[in-house]
This record gives structure tokens, C-alpha cells and sequence, in this order.
């Protein structure tokens, strides 16, 4: 049986239902067909769907999120593709979409990220699963309390070049969440800048993260000679950054942050 269902890009989709054989594209999607206890069905990954450890290990991989193998997809026949608008490249899903059903999500903030769940909860059969997530997930984040005083943040994502998040980000919808400010709120999704010029938006606290740049301790120090007065913190970019089931885990970790 086929059916007919709309993504988040508003494209038609049809599909064999239930599918049996799924590659997902995207890390924190791979990760939500897990929870949704969909183990048979995934027959493809990629190289950065790290969670669960046992599929990492076992599952075939299909590339990078950047760099499909289109080949290796093609010879897994996949019944449904599972992609992002941001996370895989626009030409390569395009090519895939000519001889396979793609769906794909676009995310840029919690109630988008909560459709996602419940539209694959639909799409794979798992629809009693994923609402019960996106409830305990609503409610997580409903009991999250904010931050009483909003600091003014900074989060960067690459080093060489320096590159932080704007507006119109899921990273910066996660901030906003917990009570403090982007100060690059007013600045394009993904802007390049130095620390030099960080200075100016004068941040109280900089959070570097670790993805998809592995900042690490010795990164402190080179943004603290910059910025000696400024607070720097490393913090686990999955946590603002993956917005699937991951999200259920998030919520301790972003309130952890919010009241140190």
C-alpha cells in the first residue's frame, strides 16, 4: 500500500506504508528511528550517526551528511529517505528525491522539532511511540526553568574561521529557551567574525561547542587573550544542537546551564 504525505519543505512524498527499509541522513534523526524502535527498517546511515553505539557500529554507512554515497544508497533500495533542508546538500537529496521517496525536515526552533517527531512517529507506524516522546518532551521543557538574569551569549560552532550562530537557528531558539540573549541575534544564521570584533557585541558569557569544531580547553585560553573578562564554557553542542529524541536529555542539561 502506498500513501501520500506532505514533509516540512511542503513536498508531496508517497511511499510504501509501512516502509521497510529507511536511510537517514541526519544524526539526531537516525537517533529519534531508534527510540522509535525501529531497528529492521534502517538499513543505512552515515558516518556521523554516532548514536545508538550499536547501530554506529553495525548499520551500513552511506557517506557523510555533506557527502552521500549515492551509489551505495542506491544499491541499499531504500523505500523511504529520511533528510534535512540545512544538514544535506540541496543537489544530492534533489538527485536521490528522482528515484526514491526523500522526506525532509526543516528546523529551526522546539515547535517545528516536535511536528518532525510526530509526522515520522506517522510516516514509520510509530505514531503512539513518538507522541508519547513529544509529550514527555513538552513537558521537559514546559518545567525548564529560565534563567532569572538573561546573560548576553555568544556560541560558536567552527574556529579558522570563528564562526558563531544568528537568528533563525535552532541553536539560538535553544538559548532563547533558556532565558539568556544571542547577541548575534541580529546577524545572518551562520556569521563569520574575529573575537576582535566579538568584543563589540560585548557577550558575558562565550559557549563553544563540541560540534561540529571540537573546541576543547586549550580554545579557552585563545578566546580568554582576546577577551579576558568574558566567561567561556565548553558545552555539549548535542544538547542545543540535535533536535530529536536527544531533546528529552537536553532538557536537564540546558536547565544544569541556565542557573550556574
Amino acid at each position: 500500500m502506498q500513501r501520500t504525505v506532505i514533509d516540512q519543505l511542503g513536498r508531496e512524498v508517497t511511499f510504501n506504508y509501512y516502509p521497510e527499509r529507511i536511510v537517514s541522513v541526519v544524526p539526531s534523526q537516525t537517533e529519534l528511528l531508534y527510540d522509535l524502535g525501529l531497528d529492521k527498517e534502517v538499513v543505512g546511515i552515515t558516518k556521523f550517526c554516532i548514536h545508538p553505539e550499536e547501530w554506529f557500529r553495525n548499520k551500513e554507512r552511506v557517506g557523510g551528511t555533506k557527502k552521500l554515497d549515492i551509489e551505495k544508497i542506491r544499491s541499499l533500495k531504500p523505500d523511504l529517505i529520511i533528510a534535512n533542508k540545512e544538514e544535506n546538500e540541496k543537489e544530492q537529496v534533489e538527485e536521490l528525491a528522482k528515484e526514491f521517496p526523500v522526506w525532509i525536515s526543516d528546523i529551526h526552533n522546539l515547535p517545528q522539532a516536535v511536528n518532525m517527531m510526530q509526522a515520522l512517529g506517522q510516516v514509520t507506524g510509530m505514531e503512539g511511540k513518538a507522541n508519547q516522546l513529544v509529550e514527555e518532551i513538552i513537558q521537559g521543557f514546559n518545567d525548564l526553568n529560565k534563567a532569572t538574569k538573561p546573560k548576553r551569549v555568544a556560541y560558536f560552532i567552527w574556529r579558522d574561521p570563528w564562526m558563531s550562530i544568528g537568528r533563525d537557528t535552532f541553536i539560538h531558539s535553544m538559548i532563547q529557551t533558556m532565558g539568556w540573549q544571542n547577541v548575534l541575534a541580529d546577524r545572518e544564521r551562520y556569521p563569520e567574525l574575529t573575537l576582535e570584533e566579538l568584543k563589540t557585541y560585548n557577550p558575558e558569557l562565550i559557549l563553544l561547542s563540541s560540534e561540529p569544531f571540537p573546541f576543547k580547553e586549550q580554545h579557552i585560553a585563545e578566546v580568554k587573550a582576546v577577551l579576558p573578562d568574558v566567561e567561556v564554557k565548553l558545552v555539549d553542542g548535542e544538547m542545543f544542537s540535535w533536535y530529536g529524541s536527544r531533546l528529552k536529555k537536553a532538557v536537564a542539561y540546558l536547565q544544569q546551564l541556565a542557573v550556574e
